[in-house]
């Protein structure tokens, strides 16, 4: 059997139904880790489908589990010999909460439903479609060579969509089961949804609150207007303090201090379009001087999520006591995480703003990561994907969001290509969740050419 005949077999078993009924199946389990009271079906979900599923392909699995995870993990291995490259996947099998009531007349978030070319259901695209590929493409090479031609190890965790509980513990506490050369994994979407993607780490993030609690109540504007101060306005100023009209962070130590040659060059020819569905990219917003592509996966964001002062639902003629806002900076490779809360504290006092207090919301922080674009094992895998597509695809520094790769990076020491099978407008983490199916044909189509030629012998010089 061929490269080509292991893609025309995972063509045909698309084509039957058979891959969306096994999608079908997977949706209908209820994985909310944000619910407290689905912790059956969280491990329903490994026991029930992922087990069954890696031990038909000969794999050997096992649950793990850690005091800081809500739900175990599932590890599944397939070795073949000492001698041959080992692949390290990982999915999260967990969703975010459902939101039954928000969906579009006769759709739902717990079954599979096809509508208007578009294939509807919570968790097809964040991330049972995404990792669901990707074990149909192994399959399929096992199915057509009879075996892979390379090790394969497996991490499935249900705790993804609540900051990965335990998972950097566990990866710690077995670093030498799980070695391998490099991680292939599936999340986030695709540059574009007709444009293969890979991208190699991903930007850092760190909530925090900003708040300003000027006295104990409020008190009557005509009385007391121009004597007390407002505390929605001076946090207001505080906030133009740290970013321009236009978006520019102007906390120097907020922003790299270049953008690497490898990065610009990777990120030459990435377009970035939301499709139909997504808003319009606005040219003058954010850092001067860079594309698109460059301002979100190369350069840092600061957002101002939420605002609040006074009763915005009834306002009343009081000057406001208090001030809030929840506030965000993604952050790329080149920013020390350690420093974005100091830098803040000392910009805030030097612009004036001392009452401004500063809060930790409590939500993990991810570490910002990236390989080198150039890196050998990213050209194999691009030059990979292009045989099977028919075209270059975009190769991605990093995510413009956030996932725990600096886990796979800094604690288990590989390097990560990730290949996605979703595009920008999927709704993901919101009602109407969806992929158009012939994106996810075409993912089954990318996988497995790639894991046929990862078990073909002509890869990079193993580490």
């Amino acid at each position: 059997m061929t490269r080509d005949s292991t893609i025309t077999h995972v063509e045909h078993e698309f084509d039957s139904g058979s891959f969306q009924a096994t999608l079908a199946r997977r949706i209908a389990i209820p994985t909310e880790s944000q619910n407290p009271n689905r912790g059956v079906e969280l491990k329903a979900y490994l026991e029930d489908e992922m087990r069954p599923a890696f031990e038909a392909m000969g794999f050997t699995c096992e649950l793990l589990t850690h005091p800081k995870a809500l739900a175990p993990f599932l590890y599944a291995e397939r070795i073949e010999g000492a001698d041959l490259p080992t692949v390290f996947g990982y999915g999260h099998g967990d969703v975010i909460r459902g939101l039954d009531k928000e969906w579009k007349e006769g759709l739902g978030p717990w079954a599979l439903t096809s509508r208007d070319g578009r294939w509807y259901g919570r968790g097809i695209a964040d991330n049972k479609g995404q990792h669901s590929v990707n074990m149909e493409a192994l399959r399929a090479v096992l199915k057509t060579r009879g075996r892979l031609g390379f090790n394969a190890k497996y991490l499935i965790e249900m705790g993804e969509e609540t900051g990965s509980g335990g998972l950097r513990e566990l990866c710690a506490e077995h670093a030498q089961r799980f070695a391998a050369d490099l991680l292939i994994a599936s999340d986030g979407p695709r540059l574009r949804a007709e444009r293969p993607t890979v991208f190699l780490g991903s930007r850092g993030s760190l909530n925090f609150d900003l708040s300003i609690e000027a006295r104990a109540g409020g008190h009557h504007s005509g009385n007391w207007g121009g004597l007390i101060s407002n505390p929605g306005i001076q946090l207001a100023h505080a906030l133009a303090s740290l970013v321009s009209p236009t978006g520019q962070i102007r906390v120097p130590e907020w922003v790299p201090q270049e953008l690497p040659a490898s990065v610009r060059r990777a990120l030459s020819d990435c377009e970035v379009d939301g499709g139909a569905d997504g808003p319009t990219v606005e040219p003058d917003w954010g850092e001067p001087g860079l594309s698109p592509a460059e301002r979100v996966f190369g350069w840092c964001s600061f957002e101002v999520l939420a605002y609040k002062t006074g009763n915005p639902d009834t306002p009343v003629n009081a000057i406001p006591p208090r001030a809030w806002a929840r506030c965000q900076l993604r952050f790329v490779v080149g920013i020390d995480p350690q420093q974005i809360l100091p830098a803040l504290r000392r910009h805030l006092d030097r612009q004036g703003f001392p009452m401004v207090k500063i809060v930790t919301t409590g939500e993990a922080m991810f570490a910002a990561t990236r390989i080198d674009p150039e890196d050998e094992w990213v050209q194999w895998a691009t030059a990979s994907i292009a045989k099977t597509s028919g075209q270059k695809p975009a190769v991605l520094p990093n995510l413009g969001g956030s996932l725990p790769n600096d886990i796979f990076t800094d604690v288990l020491g590989l390097r990560t290509v990730w290949v996605p099978h979703s595009y920008p407008g999927c709704s993901q983490h919101a009602p109407n969740e969806h992929l158009p199916p012939e994106l996810l044909r075409d993912g089954l189509k990318v996988m497995a050419g790639l894991y046929w030629d990862l078990g073909a012998g002509d890869t990079p010089a193993r580490t």
